[in-house]
């Protein structure tokens, strides 16, 4: 969870896409090329292809093959694109175990979402003086103060490959293939199931266009229990971007106004 990170800068040609990355820190570049590698072989066309790479230069270059279709950011995703949404999320998730297990873990997961978010409450940011969005600083400071969060961290689910990152621009929509595929991995890993789903949809991407969360669950498989975690990673993200968005926070300057009481509003009725 990162506002305005500027990571990289994109060549697009016809048929494959040059990736520079800006900054390589986290090991961004050999992240994107090992999620690649890996789906071209278990899942082939479910992302780009990988073509080539220079991940120690400076910067760091890949190219991969370029898809069709456009983002799902700004749209408002129909019953079909939803499904395919799911249907995308099935195929990623369906990546051997045993690969999985060999993959870095995610940079941004569980304990760093619990920890991030937990600290952010701790700054008592300054979020005005809306009742609603006082509200819901006072139930979400209570959820995190609860038990909740710390089991979310203790009893992680059945790992998987991971973007990582909710944002809805990685969901590429192939109009003539009726098909949803994924781009833009460098914060790829080894993440929790869960907490993927409930990234993805609590990301703050959702206040532009819409992607209805309910009715993606309802097509995704969940184990026994599965539920209810990705319901409380949805309140831990949605809290997380909730605490960002007061004046002077993070992720401000980057979302138009009334972001921060519609944000809250969302928060009080999923702790609800």
């Amino acid at each position: 969870m990162t506002a305005g990170r500027c990571t990289h800068d994109l060549e697009l040609h016809d048929d494959v896409v040059i990736k520079r990355y800006a900054s390589w820190e986290r090991g961004e570049p050999h992240r994107e090329w090992k999620a690649l590698t890996l789906l071209a072989e278990h899942a082939p066309g479910l992302a780009p292809t990988p073509v080539d790479a220079a991940l120690d230069a400076r910067p760091p270059v890949i190219v991969m093959s370029r898809l069709p279709g456009r983002v799902l950011r700004g749209e408002h995703a129909t019953d079909e694109q939803i499904r395919a949404v799911a249907a995308a999320l099935d195929r990623l998730h369906r990546v051997p175990r045993r690969v999985v297990e060999a993959v870095e873990p995610a940079p941004w997961g569980p304990v760093a979402a619990v920890t991030k978010t937990r600290a952010w409450a701790g700054r008592r940011p300054d979020l005005g003086g809306d009742p609603v969005v006082r509200e819901a600083y006072r139930a979400g400071v209570a959820w995190l103060a609860s038990a909740a969060p710390d089991r979310l961290v203790a009893a992680p689910s059945s790992p998987v490959l991971g973007l990582a990152d909710g944002n809805r621009a990685n969901y590429l929509w192939d109009e003539h293939g009726r098909r949803v595929r994924l781009i833009d991995w460098e914060d790829s890993g080894r993440n929790d199931r869960a907490f993927e789903l409930g990234e993805l949809c609590e990301h703050i991407s959702h206040l532009d266009g819409s992607l209805d969360a309910r009715r993606l669950l309802a097509h995704v498989d969940l184990a026994p229990g599965e539920a209810e975690r990705v319901r409380d990673f949805r309140r831990l993200i949605a809290l997380g971007w909730f605490l960002q968005l007061g004046p002077g926070g993070p992720a401000a300057p980057h979302n138009p106004a009334g972001t921060l009481e519609a944000q809250a509003a969302r928060v009080l009725r999923l702790l609800g």
